[in-house]
């Protein structure tokens, strides 16, 4: 059995400090002003310690209060996402994407709407972090986009997306049509991308260059460096795929596109499970994933 309050009191709880006042968490719940304060009470007496500071017309969460708050709040929206999807149509799929933040800001989530137009019948889930993840532990992810590596495991379908060409980005202000592109670059503040499968001295090295040693600024998501480039802070080395939407707007430009030799690499891997593959959602998703990436 757990061991945790009764749910009726953390649900008094949960309205009264999200809304800051007992009066209006019992109109939310349909109950009194004096049966909240009852229930908040009886909880702060399971716990040993007060949860709210009683001002004369308004409450305040106290420090061990607002620690209960913010670890309830995101249990009460996965209750209410998991209701919600459980009162979707009979035939409605929910499928559940963990994926790399950048490819998840940058690519995916752009297309993602193209996506439910096109398969009304499959609701998105999507969760993003920089770790790769093991979906025979992960149960509750269907699939995975992950950069830098995925786990093999029996029983999984691993994945390269294709080759990405990494290539110098900078805003077009940035540069100086007088001055050749070589010259420029031994001077101009460059951006380090912390996770990239390639680097500032991979890059100078295959083009017969010497990488300067001046600071970089730096950021570890690939996102954060292509913004810091568009801003105008220095020249990013990254994807052409993150950076489409950019270098398409023109907020970007490739570098030396037919002067430096570029560098393709392997940075995205799909990984699901092989006995669910079959699936209507993986399958319709994966088919369309690979199309758009033109993988097929």
């Amino acid at each position: 059995m757990r061991r945790v309050p009764n749910f009726v009191l953390l649900r008094a709880f949960e309205a009264a400090a999200r809304l800051e006042s007992f009066t209006l968490a019992g109109k939310e719940l349909h109950l009194t002003q004096s049966a909240i304060s009852h229930q908040v009470r009886e909880l702060e007496e399971y716990f040993g310690r007060r949860l709210f500071d009683r001002r004369t017309r308004r409450v305040e969460l106290t420090p061990e209060g607002k620690r209960l708050q913010e670890s309830l709040s995101r249990v009460f929206d996965v209750i209410e996402a998991a209701c919600n999807e459980v009162a979707l149509a009979p035939q409605s799929q929910v499928l559940a994407v963990y994926c790399a933040p950048s490819f998840a800001v940058k690519w995916l989530g752009p297309r993602l709407p193209r996506f439910m137009q096109t398969h009304g019948d499959i609701t998105i889930r999507l969760s993003s972090g920089a770790e790769a993840i093991d979906l025979t532990q992960a149960r509750e992810v269907d699939v995975a986009i992950t950069y830098g590596s995925a786990h093999t495991r029996a029983g999984l379908v691993v994945r390269a997306l294709g080759e990405e060409r990494i290539v110098p980005l900078c805003a077009p202000t940035l540069l100086d049509p007088k001055t050749p592109l070589r010259a420029q670059l031994e001077v101009l503040p460059l951006i380090d991308s912390q996770l990239s499968r390639v680097s500032w001295p991979d890059w100078f090295g295959t083009n017969g260059m010497t990488c300067p040693t001046r600071p970089r600024a730096s950021f570890d998501r690939g996102a954060l460096a292509i913004s810091a480039a568009v801003d105008g802070m220095g020249i990013a080395l990254e994807s052409t795929r993150l950076a489409e939407r950019e270098l398409a707007r023109g907020d970007l430009v490739a570098v030396g596109e037919d002067e430096f030799t570029h560098i393709a690499r392997e940075t995205h891997f799909l990984s699901y499970r092989q006995n669910e593959a079959h699936l209507a959602k993986v399958k319709t998703f994966i088919e369309w994933l690979t199309e758009n990436l033109g993988l097929l």
